[in-house]
């Protein structure tokens, strides 16, 4: 039976290669024999999509990290003033999340979510990896305007920064009037002029406050963000349900359990991949700079070791991806779970950031 079923297989392979092989001879020939004009109309096309295809793939590679300390001497630069000892507060921040935004627009390819022609139009990959970059973008936009920059006893909002979260949270896959890089670029000439006020040192009424309360306040929210990102990749897998218990509960019962989670589809396991690895990307180079202006809290707390520990975990998170597809392997098979280990990865990023927590609001003791 054996031998048969392999003479079978043998049979529907040489028969499969033989047809392909006459269609591909037919097309040549249909080819050869077309007239001038249409051949070479062929060979344009035909050679459009072998470009757009290398393109593509040029444009799917993630830019390299970002030097924070570079990042902070060209917006020095930029404003045209003198570095002071020790750098003022909020300016390692806001340099930081001008260089993630500039970065996002224009990596190779530049920004690649609103392409609605090819090479752009066909990416999957990249444009969630973006999204990942502008979540961190409007998060870190929004907690500056309503927390880092205000202090207790003063509320008033700065203007630069309300512009700035506006122009992040316009739609990211707008292709023209307005086109969403020019919302982003207005976003971080914003950016820059609040960061401008702050290397002024008081002349341009730029506030930063970079005390262990508003740290709290900022971990709290990327906590929150990894704990989303952290169960939409976990949820790659999902449950597996009890069948007999379902079997015996009433038909409302059956309703809860089947709405009490939401497994991913197959085809969005890389999406959220992408998402969270985009998200982490930024995420590294804002924790870097929030060290640099909150290092005396950090120092006075005993923080320090806590918070280099976050960015650790979040380092595997950039490793090279060797697999040409994302794979979402079962329990403990021969596959692996690309989304489940990004997951660990967050997940333990989000225990230091509690633990990290948890010291900043211990009271300093005299």
């Amino acid at each position: 039976m054996s031998l048969l079923k392999s003479l079978g297989v043998k049979a529907l392979w040489v028969r499969g290669m033989r047809r392909a092989r006459d269609e591909y001879e037919d097309a040549q020939s249909d080819i050869e024999h077309a007239r001038p004009f249409y051949r070479w109309a062929i060979y344009a096309v035909l050679l459009y999509f072998l470009c757009a295809l290398c393109v593509g793939i040029y444009w799917s590679t993630a830019p390299a990290p970002v030097n924070v300390q570079a990042e902070i001497q060209r917006q020095i630069n930029y404003s045209k003033t003198t570095a002071s000892t020790p750098l003022v507060k909020g300016v390692a921040t806001t340099s930081a999340l001008i260089a993630i935004a500039e970065t996002l627009i224009d990596k190779n390819g530049g920004y690649i979510s609103n392409d609605v022609f090819p090479p752009g139009i066909w990416l999957d990959n990249m444009p969630h990896w973006e999204l990942g970059v502008v979540m961190q973008l409007r998060d870190t936009t929004q907690i500056l305007r309503s927390s880092l920059s205000q202090s207790n006893l003063n509320h008033d909002l700065d203007l630069d920064l309300q512009k700035a979260e506006v122009r992040f949270n316009f739609s990211n896959n707008s292709w023209g009037f307005p086109a969403t890089e020019s919302q982003y670029r207005s976003g971080i000439e914003h950016l820059q002029a609040y960061n401008f006020r702050l290397l002024k040192s008081g002349l341009g009424n730029a506030q930063f406050h970079a005390d262990a309360e508003h740290l709290n306040d900022y971990l709290a929210g990327v906590e929150q963000r990894l704990k989303v990102l952290s169960q939409r990749l976990t949820a790659s897998v999902g449950p597996t349900t009890n069948s007999s218990l379902v079997e015996v509960d009433s038909r409302e019962t059956k309703k809860i359990v089947s709405s009490l989670y939401t497994k991913t589809p197959w085809y969005k396991v890389d999406d959220v991949f992408y998402e969270a690895r985009g998200s982490s990307w930024a995420l590294i180079a804002l924790l870097q700079a929030v060290e640099i202006d909150f290092a005396d809290a950090l120092q006075n707390k005993n923080a320090r070791a806590s918070y280099e520990q976050i960015i650790r975990e979040l380092n595997p998170t950039q490793e090279s991806v060797f697999s040409p597809v994302i794979l979402n392997g079962d329990g403990f098979g021969l596959v692996a779970n690309h989304s489940l280990t990004m997951a660990s990865y967050l997940a333990r990023a989000q225990t230091a950031i509690s633990d990290c927590r948890r010291q900043l609001l211990v009271p300093t003791s005299r």
